[in-house]
């Protein structure tokens, strides 16, 4: 007789406020609505720059860089070997990006809690809606061109 014993099943890791994240999906959720931070980008523990900017896109693709450029982030998680998580004296969190020798320090400017009691208007959402409208005014004004009545 025989017993199938397959070991058992590790619960999913849980972090609060500190660890390191290597989970690609779990490193995009987590800086997916940073929104402002401060930026620190290091190699070897020297600055290299620093600035503040502003999240835009946080994507998984191993054919697209990272780019920081006119305070707009673009973060591939996929540029990053892990993600750091770290919370200051003060209990604010602060991300560490890490690949090899270089960190990417993102530390959020603007509070989530907030800006969730405060919604703002997406402009990408808001540009296809328009241009959907305006696409079905232009479809209903080909329609009435067609009726002879």
């Amino acid at each position: 007789m025989s017993h199938d014993q397959s070991p058992p099943q590790l619960p999913a890791p849980c972090i609060i406020d500190f660890g390191i994240v290597v989970n690609k999906q779990d490193m995009r959720r987590l800086l997916a609505d940073l929104g402002r931070v401060r930026y620190i980008h290091s190699l070897d523990g020297n600055v290299q720059s620093q600035g503040e900017g502003y999240v835009l896109d946080v994507f998984a693709d191993d054919q697209r860089s990272t780019m920081i450029a006119n305070q707009a982030i673009y973060l591939n998680v996929y540029s990053f070997d892990y993600l750091q998580l770290h919370q200051s004296p003060d209990q604010e969190s602060y991300f560490d990006l890490i690949q090899d020798h270089r960190q990417l320090r993102l530390i959020p400017l603007s509070n989530p809690l907030l800006e969730q009691a405060t919604p703002s208007i997406n402009a990408a959402a808001l540009e296809a809606m328009v241009t959907q409208v305006l696409s079905a005014k232009w479809d209903v004004q080909f329609d009435d061109d067609d009726c002879s009545f």
